[in-house]
């Protein structure tokens, strides 16, 4: 399989500002590598992760500024019904461009859905908090991180909804 030319194929390793950052803060995690992969249905396939348990982020727009959504590999952004959740105004999907110049430290489509470590609003899923673990990319295409959900939530501290 042919890989997008935005996935690396040099070893990436994850975000090193967020194993500083869990470090930090005495997180137990647990990373995984795998082959590189180009969405998040065929990473949690990757790592042995049931979809439905795989956290994806999606970066939008929120009335001018970018804000993260987290939710299950499974599940889709419904941009009217996050809209209306957030009761904003204005809501779209970011583009490439905004990705890349907002997480220069990620592969384009592994940023690891700590926003707040990138200056950005983060917004959770409800169906992610009924685990009690979270697994997600880290920042590369090649390997995913593990952690408790409890541990997420209280260094993230995201709006948890239903979208």
């Amino acid at each position: 399989m042919e890989l997008p030319p935005w996935v690396k194929e040099d070893n990436a390793m994850i975000s090193q500002k967020l194993r500083e950052y869990l470090d930090s803060h005495a997180v137990k995690y647990h990373t995984e590598r795998h082959a590189p992969t180009v969405d998040a249905a065929r990473t949690a396939q990757a790592a042995h992760v049931p979809g439905r348990e795989f956290a994806k982020t999606v970066i939008i727009r929120n009335n001018g500024r970018l804000s993260m959504a987290v939710l299950p590999s499974t599940d889709v952004v419904h941009v009217e019904q996050l809209k209306k959740a957030l009761g904003s105004e204005d809501l779209d999907l970011a583009d490439e461009s905004e990705l890349s110049s907002a997480f220069p430290d990620c592969e384009l489509g592994a940023m690891p859905p700590f926003g707040n470590l990138y200056d950005m609003e983060v917004f959770v899923s409800d169906h992610l908090r009924n685990d009690e673990h979270i697994v997600f990319n880290a920042g590369a295409h090649d390997e995913v991180m593990r952690m408790s959900y409890r541990d997420y939530d209280r260094l993230v501290n995201p709006t948890v909804l239903h979208f």
